[in-house]
């Protein structure tokens, strides 16, 4: 088993360890959780099954960030 998995975040190449799960990557970015929105291989990811999403090496995933102003 690889220590690193090579996944494609938002168009750019990025490697997270072997293992972790899309809460994992999201908190590695240093995003909340609750503000993001997850598709993964083409399937929106429910907020709810971020912790429990294992990622796989060649995943594509494309993060949006919500940000509030006023």
């Amino acid at each position: 088993m690889a220590d690193e998995l090579l996944l494609t975040v938002n168009g750019e190449m990025r490697r997270i360890a072997a293992g972790s799960t899309i809460a994992d990557l999201v908190a590695s970015l240093g995003l909340d959780p609750r503000k993001v929105a997850v598709e993964h291989n083409a399937q929106i990811a429910p907020r709810s099954t971020l912790g429990d999403v294992a990622l796989d090496d060649g995943d594509v995933l494309e993060i949006v960030h919500f940000v509030g102003g006023g």
